[in-house]
């Protein structure tokens, strides 16, 4: 099979945002995600913290052959290391895991994303190291991290005000609220258990994709810098 260039990384921060569930097994993982491509959505973040270096190289490999041959940028959270070794499309980074600047220096061409949590300050200096995107939330109670700090809708438009930077907002995010964080802002939203815990993860794909089809909200995207 023949894949596809790499995308655009200016032109694809927008949509539904796919973070990957725990799954050891990576012919499920694969059909997991394949749906969620089927759905509609537009990046996939490779998350996974309770399998081995081994198991985690031979999934990101896979998800970087998957995605790449949809044109979908694929991004490994938390691990520059891994995103260079697999060739992935970018890598997100969180409060302990590394310098968005030695990021942007290993890979150039690549997504550097940062959470900043309920902190659009983090967001400003994300911006100065580099980013290409910055993560605000949680939104919405979140199963999958339930102690994370709440960061108010209001800070969507904030951060992107003062960082310049397409934003994503991640935490508890289902069909029910997703049109709230779009209007709010959002170019991106990040979801894990909304999508890949549905019983037709295609079509929860397309129930989450819905709001960037009929948003009308009235502010204006911002692309990353040009570095």
């Amino acid at each position: 099979m023949t894949m596809s260039p790499r995308p655009d990384r200016q032109a694809c921060l927008r949509g539904l945002y796919a973070v990957t569930p725990e799954e050891s097994r990576t012919e499920r993982l694969i059909a997991l995600v394949t749906a969620a491509l089927d759905g509609g959505a537009r990046l996939v973040q490779y998350r996974a913290k309770a399998v081995g270096p081994e198991t985690r190289a031979e999934q990101a490999r896979a998800l970087v052959a998957l995605c790449r041959a949809r044109a979908v940028p694929l991004i490994v959270n938390d691990d520059l290391q891994l995103a260079l070794a697999v060739n992935a499309d970018g890598v997100h980074l969180g409060r302990d895991d590394g310098d968005p600047r030695l990021a942007r220096q290993l890979m150039p061409s690549g997504i550097v994303g940062v959470s900043c949590y309920d902190q659009p300050d983090r967001a400003v200096a994300a911006a100065a190291a580099g980013a290409d995107y910055v993560g605000i939330g949680s939104l919405f109670p979140s199963a999958t991290k339930p102690g994370a700090i709440r960061a108010p809708l209001r800070l969507i438009a904030q951060t992107r005000a003062v960082a310049g930077l397409p934003v994503a907002g991640i935490g508890g995010i289902t069909a029910d609220n997703a049109a709230l964080a779009v209007d709010a802002g959002a170019d991106m939203i990040a979801v894990v258990g909304a999508l890949f815990q549905a019983p037709d993860v295609a079509q929860a794909a397309q129930a989450l994709s819905f709001p960037f089809t009929t948003s009308h909200s009235p502010h204006v995207r911002t692309q990353p810098a040009t570095l």
